[in-house]
């Protein structure tokens, strides 16, 4: 654990399960009332399962299945989290998606998706034909027969979101526990005393938000919670190279398993392909696999020709929470202290702050105090840090072009990286098209340096 958490105190009020997107979204709204949070983490950082391999797309909801609960809190993140990336230096870009049709596709599709985006309350989406369709995005492949203009989705930094969640919540009081899975819970004078990583706390409310692990984690508290089952999905990160060949997020007709294989440009410049959809076993099954990576390829260049001649950056593979009940699991009990926000699938990132705010809101019903205190929202991104060293303009990563300056900032952040996969999500060293064939070394011995960890335990984590 971090040597600030070893002065905690051991009461909360509130202890957070799961550091990912939708747990930090709840630790943050929570640190705005006069409450003792804890977030408690079973990895070695904040957004370390679901929330770091995904599509980094946030979505408006307008083609959620109307009525649901997950439609209502998708198109309420959507406008809250917009709102939010701007203040606290979150990258997005609002670049629109095309929705394109192919001649294989159910030609009554489209006025479908159309009037299932109206019922969700979005009026912005507009037809395209294909003359538009190819004015928009020229390098697509010949055939397509129309589409569907969606101007607010956007794309936004995975990796950024939790980490500024997170970093607000701390500010703001919250003691944040990594390394820290619940071994036990048992209920003591109506509070539950919870064994962390060998770690006693007690605490007057457990939320599970703990993703893929939601239904065992609600098993240690005597909860009801619908099953959740993995799956897999894989993508394929080209060059920068690629990022002009598509100026939009561009999206097929969806199937009732999945929003289907996608092209997105990244806040990072490069173009982003995928995912695929595999239902697996195991919930650590986050290898790619050959028959994957090979299917997306075929895919790709199928949609657009010039990938066929662009360079592959890296490859990814990450892993959905699939409920058994096919719908967002939220609800409080008060008799037991219990909360949850389980079973939430692909858009938790787009409906992090709704379900956060939706989870408070049962809350206080439930009788939980929220008494608002002054908050912060700071400001996690920034071009340099201020350092007297002569050394801190030196660039480590030429492909992202990151300095030892941006090394040092992250360092002395609230939420610092503890592993080299923790600096590449902050800074994006290692990240770039060498994939740290050239800087992973400076960043390891840099790394080992700030931790007190040698370089082999470093290297041994490797990029979690």
């Amino acid at each position: 654990m971090a040597e600030s958490e070893a002065s905690r105190d051991p009461t909360y009020d509130v202890a957070v399960i799961g550091a990912g997107v939708v747990g930090c979204a709840i630790a943050r709204a929570l640190s705005r009332h006069r409450l003792r949070v804890a977030l408690v983490e079973a990895g070695n950082d904040v957004g370390t399962g679901i929330s770091k391999a995904n599509s980094a797309i946030l979505h408006t909801g307008f083609d959620a299945r109307p009525g649901t609960l997950e439609a209502r809190l998708v198109s309420r993140g959507h406008r809250l989290l917009t709102e939010y990336a701007a203040s606290a230096g979150i990258p997005m870009h609002r670049v629109g998606a095309t929705l394109v049709a192919w001649p294989s596709d159910d030609g009554d599709a489209l006025e479908r998706i159309s009037s299932r985006a109206v019922e969700n309350g979005y009026h912005a989406a507009e037809r395209l034909t294909a003359d538009q369709v190819y004015r928009r995005e020229p390098h697509l492949a010949p055939g397509a027969v129309g589409g569907l203009a969606i101007p607010d989705e956007s794309i936004i930094c995975p990796f950024t979101t939790p980490l500024a969640f997170a970093t607000e919540a701390v500010a703001n009081g919250t003691t944040l526990m990594l390394d820290s899975p619940v071994e036990t819970a048992r209920r003591v004078d109506r509070r539950w005393e919870l064994i962390l990583g060998g770690t006693r706390i007690s605490t007057a409310w457990v939320i599970n938000a703990a993703g893929l692990h939601g239904d065992s984690v609600a098993g240690l508290f005597g909860a009801s919670s619908p099953e959740i089952r993995p799956r897999r999905g894989q993508f394929v990160v080209f060059d920068k190279t690629a990022g002009g060949l598509v100026s939009s997020i561009v999206l097929g007709v969806p199937s009732p398993r999945s929003k289907g294989v996608l092209l997105a440009p990244t806040v990072f410049g490069n173009l982003l392909l995928g995912p695929t959809s595999e239902d697996v076993d195991a919930k650590d099954a986050t290898e790619t696999t050959e028959d994957g990576i090979a299917h997306l390829l075929e895919k790709g260049t199928a949609l657009l020709p010039g990938l066929a001649d662009t360079e592959v950056t890296s490859t990814y593979a990450g892993l959905r929470a699939v409920p058994s009940t096919d719908a967002y699991h939220i609800e409080v009990d008060a008799g037991s202290g219990y909360g949850c926000a389980t079973g939430i699938r692909s858009t938790g990132l787009s409906a992090s702050m709704a379900i956060a705010e939706y989870l408070l809101d049962q809350l206080s019903d439930a009788g939980l105090a929220l008494e608002t205190k002054a908050g912060t929202v700071p400001s996690i991104i920034s071009s340099a840090a201020d350092s007297a060293d002569g050394d801190a303009g030196r660039v480590v990563c030429f492909c992202e072009l990151t300095t030892m300056a941006e090394l040092e900032k992250a360092a002395v952040s609230p939420i610092p990286p503890r592993t080299v996969d923790g600096v590449w999500r902050r800074t994006r060293a290692t990240g770039g098209r060498c994939q740290g064939f050239y800087c992973r070394a400076q960043v390891v011995d840099w790394l080992a340096a700030k931790t007190g960890r040698t370089a082999a335990d470093l290297l041994e984590v490797g990029q979690a």
